[in-house]
């Protein structure tokens, strides 16, 4: 029986795991969770939860486990750990294929300012700005050296110091409804939103919330896939792959 290891608990990680464990697809599925996120929604088959020890952890647990074929279905931020998945591949010779969401597309009305990095969000906002941070808690310290802005930050686990003074941390988990969003933005007088170019349709109806209020969007863009990795969007080519 074929053996594949997916990376991540995204919701297309999520698919898969259900299309090849399910089926009778003559796969055995391990879903690999990194343990960051408190209660996680956990997918069909096998589950793994916590860290390999970076690359060289990551090829040893492939050897260990005998993979043979190596999803990186993380989020479109995790750099770190498709890097980690990258070098494992090349290590051991275990195919990977990356699976990703396609990121979102700037609609008629919307006022998308693009940058390149977190920092360089946290320095694009104007002074006095009330921003809706939703860039995950992990990257909420990155914003703590703007005091001079006040901000709602959202996200599902309570985030780790440095947090921005003047802020207000808003635990919630997806999916949200554009008339939930479009409720937040005009109760605390919202009037600029920070967000990563994550893509799917779970996380955006601030986008259209954003639009609708006419506020503008600091949209952080992507970091680029490894080098040489095959990638795709699709969760049906995935399994197929997975199993071919």
């Amino acid at each position: 029986m074929r053996r594949v290891l997916i990376l991540g608990g995204t919701a297309e990680a999520r698919a898969l795991a259900a299309r090849l464990a399910v089926r009778r697809t003559g796969v055995h599925v391990v879903s690999s969770l990194a343990g960051r996120v408190s209660d996680p929604r956990l997918p069909a088959g096998e589950v793994h939860i916590g860290g390999f020890g970076g690359a060289g952890g990551l090829a040893a647990w492939l050897r260990g486990n005998r993979i043979d074929r190596l999803v990186d279905a993380t989020h479109p931020f995790a750099e770190r750990m498709s890097a980690s998945a990258a070098h494992a591949s090349r290590a051991t010779g275990v195919p990977l294929l990356a699976l990703r969401r396609p990121g979102w597309e700037a609609e008629d009305g919307d006022d998308w300012h693009r940058v390149p990095s977190l920092p360089e969000a946290a320095g694009a906002l104007p002074v006095g700005a009330r921003v809706f941070l939703t860039t995950g808690r992990r990257s909420i310290p990155v914003f703590a050296a703007r005091a001079d802005a006040w901000f709602l930050a959202r996200s599902v686990d309570p985030p780790e110091p440095p947090v921005p003074p003047n802020a207000e941390v808003l635990l919630a988990r997806g999916p949200y409804t554009v008339e939930g969003e479009r409720a937040l933005i005009r109760d605390h007088r919202l009037d600029v939103l920070v967000t990563k170019d994550s893509g799917g349709s779970m996380t955006r109806a601030k986008l259209t919330a954003a639009r609708d209020a006419g506020i503008p969007v600091v949209m952080v863009d992507r970091p680029p896939h490894p080098d040489g990795v095959q990638a795709t969007d699709d969760v049906a080519t995935a399994a197929a792959w997975a199993q071919g």
